[in-house]
């Protein structure tokens, strides 16, 4: 398990839907986050949609029902648990924890392997 910095808290806003790329220990691939800010919260999911490769980064952010709508199909997803809530999309999105330093201000994942 490995905790990375995606940004620093500072440069995210109320709103804001970004993407970050990384390197995944376990297959040597590059993979990519979506980290969403809502009301002072801030959510991280993987930034691929499940059911046709489409990045949610480009997607539509509700922040009153806290989900992101997949630009290609429409699929929904929860922000708080990853779940599908409409078709197409079947499987959920992983989430991850998310924690900011004090110290630096940076914004941290949870990456689990």
């Amino acid at each position: 398990m490995d905790w990375i910095k995606v940004c620093d808290e500072k440069s995210l806003n109320d709103g804001d839907l970004i993407g970050f790329d990384y390197q995944d220990n376990v297959d040597n691939k590059r993979k990519k986050l979506l980290i969403a800010k809502i009301h002072g919260k801030i959510y991280a999911t993987d930034a691929i949609c499940t059911h046709e490769y489409a990045e949610l980064t480009n997607g539509f952010l509700n922040e009153e029902e806290k989900t992101v709508t997949c630009p290609l199909h429409l699929s929904v997803f929860n922000l708080d648990n990853g779940s599908p809530l409409n078709p197409p999309a079947e499987k959920p999105l992983k989430t991850y924890e998310v924690k900011v330093k004090e110290d630096d201000g940076g914004v941290y994942v949870l990456l689990k392997y």
